[in-house]
């Protein structure tokens, strides 16, 4: 196994185990843990800057007006990404949070039509139409829409396709996004704390530990997560990315014993059918382009 590979199933299996790690903190408020992992990220990616004697370029580099509103916009995004994972996470919601990044490659393609003008072949149509279909299936089944699915796949889409033309590397971009997040959640853990309603420092040493802990855990699979996009092929890594749901809906329904039902899985089954057929297509696909490139 090259460096990429180990890189990307690193990364892939520590997003998947991201349920355990959270429900630790299910006794802390969503909105605290995520100012945490915001703060606690802004620190270490900091740090990193500064102990690699990259701060002078990093401050030269993101001083442009298109850069601050480039990042500004991913920081809410992945913001509210954050926010709707871990209250779904703790109040019982894993596998609809899988199903989320189940879609979120689909829904990926689909912008990339809408926004970027990218023309999808004539065997893509298949799977988005029936990851469509398994969604309304579901909100059928649910009797409403599946809410945090969708906004945990959109909001990621969203800030994957600004991603996609930003001009930063994932170093200092997630480094400018939490700096911009940094005084909002700063600002709401001293609320916090000056309201009494503060976790950290009142929840016993494990829970401040974690809470630290987030920001490692945060940073340490997206630093993987680029190496490993330098070293192996796209395709590889969009058949690696469904290590991480696959692994937190067989937590919600193996470990945390969410209800799971029939009906529910017919649901599940119509989305997972449409990513095996898009999984497929993309490998044909890439391998004829393989070929014509070499004849």
């Amino acid at each position: 196994m090259n460096k990429g590979m180990g890189y990307a199933i690193g990364a892939y299996l520590t997003w998947g185990l991201f349920p355990i790690y959270w429900r630790w903190l299910h006794h802390v408020p969503s909105l605290q843990v995520v100012s945490h992992r915001i703060v606690w990220s802004c620190v270490i990616l900091t740090g990193v800057i500064m102990f690699s004697r990259q701060a002078k370029t990093f401050r030269s580099t993101v001083v442009t007006p298109l850069i601050i509103r480039t990042y500004l916009l991913t920081a809410i995004l992945i913001s509210i990404n954050w926010l709707v994972y871990i209250w779904g996470v703790n109040h019982d919601f894993i596998i609809e949070t899988s199903l989320g990044y189940f879609i979120n490659p689909l829904l990926s393609v689909f912008l990339g039509v809408v926004f970027l003008g990218e023309r999808l072949r004539r065997g893509q149509w298949l799977p988005i139409g029936l990851a469509t279909t398994g969604v309304l299936y579901l909100t059928f089944v649910y009797g409403e829409l599946p809410w945090i699915a969708l906004t945990l796949a959109s909001s990621f889409a969203l800030y994957g396709l600004v991603k996609k033309t930003a001009p930063l590397g994932s170093l200092y971009g997630l480094t400018l996004e939490t700096t911009f997040l940094f005084i909002p959640a700063m600002l709401y853990l001293v609320y916090t704390e000056v309201s009494g309603e503060g976790a950290f420092l009142h929840t016993g040493g494990i829970s401040d530990l974690l809470m630290v802990g987030a920001g490692l855990v945060t940073t340490i699979p997206l630093l993987m997560f680029a190496s490993a996009v330098q070293r192996i092929p796209l395709s590889m890594i969009g058949i690696l990315q469904y290590i991480t749901p696959s692994m937190q809906f067989l937590l919600g329904v193996l470990v945390y014993k969410e209800a799971f039902n029939f009906s529910q899985f017919i649901g599940f089954a119509i989305v997972w059918l449409a990513l095996i057929i898009f999984g497929i297509e993309g490998f044909i696909a890439h391998r004829g382009a393989q070929t014509a490139v070499a004849a």
